[in-house]
């Protein structure tokens, strides 16, 4: 039994055989809509969530199985006191295969150690967001035909953002792959990624100004400012407009440039830029339903001829 606790659970190999089985699912949905029937999952969300949670219930319910769990912890028996240790043993008894969201990092790996399915970690605190990384590469393999060969802009808030952190960490194991980082200075990338980068020799930048190094990006990964990570209201405000890509801002970039986000976006991406053929970020939330089609089938070792 095998659990994803990390985009690096799963090797570049793997990875390429659940990418090829997520773009098949793309193709013929109709042959997969019954995999999982008389299948359950569990979604265990302890924070709001809305991609993710239905993401992962859309996920399930296309491949013929069903869904229960909670959206919130008030709503289950941890606003009584009750440990993750203790809810993942109950669901194992009620579930094939459980998605958690956690705002404590580490909870994910609580349970996994604990339950009898497999365990999905969909987010916990600012450390991990595996599913999210997954999303993000099938995405760019699946529009640039590639995860090799290329310079990535990573933009806004590098210090909490657990999905840049993620996808920085998925990246390094493919060749030739330069990383721009841009923030402010308050929100820059912590130094463990770059002391890594550094024993790697995987080249970065970390600039201010986005504007200085559009001409240079393939990809654009555009990040919120998130409210919930800040210990004041005052810091949150002052930094969260800092950057808003426009479409001035777009006129810089190549035209083959694609734009990421894993939302949800606040006004860090004007909306105006919607149009734009590069903004991949909508085509970014469907790649997240197959590739979770991939995993539950693949954790579930269920195969479909």
């Amino acid at each position: 039994m095998r659990h994803l606790m990390s985009p690096l659970d799963f090797s570049t190999e793997e990875l390429s055989n659940l990418f090829d089985l997520a773009n098949d699912i793309e193709k013929n949905p109709g042959k997969y809509a019954h995999a999982c029937a008389g299948k359950k999952l569990a979604t265990c969300f302890y924070e709001p969530s809305t991609r993710t949670r239905l993401s992962f219930e859309s996920a399930m319910l296309s491949l013929g199985g069903n869904v229960i769990g909670f959206s919130d912890a008030g709503s289950s028996s941890a606003a009584k006191g009750e440990s993750v240790s203790d809810t993942i043993r109950t669901i194992s008894c009620f579930a094939d295969i459980c998605a958690m969201r956690h705002p404590k990092e580490g909870a994910p790996m609580v349970a996994a150690e604990k339950s009898r399915i497999p365990v999905i970690n969909a987010g916990d605190g600012g450390h991990q967001h595996p599913t999210q990384t997954l999303t993000d590469l099938l995405t760019i393999r699946s529009l640039k035909g590639r995860l090799d060969n290329f310079t990535i802009g990573l933009c806004g808030d590098l210090k909490f953002g657990r999905t840049v952190h993620s996808l920085i960490h998925a990246l390094v194991r493919y060749e030739n792959i330069k990383f721009i980082f841009i923030s402010p200075e308050e929100l820059r990338i912590p130094d463990y990624i770059t002391d890594m980068l550094k024993e790697k020799n995987i080249p970065f930048e970390e600039v201010i100004r986005l504007e200085e190094k559009m001409p240079e990006l393939d990809l654009l990964y555009m990040t919120r400012v998130q409210r919930e990570r800040f210990f004041n209201e005052e810091d949150y405000v002052r930094l969260k407009d800092f950057y808003i890509l426009d479409k001035t801002k777009m006129a810089l970039a190549k035209e083959d440039m694609l734009v990421l986000h894993p939302l949800p976006r606040v006004n860090e991406i004007s909306v105006e830029v919607d149009d734009d053929e590069r903004a991949a970020y909508f085509k970014q939330v469907q790649y997240g339903v197959y590739v979770r089609m991939a995993l539950i089938l693949t954790l579930l070792e269920i195969k479909v001829n």
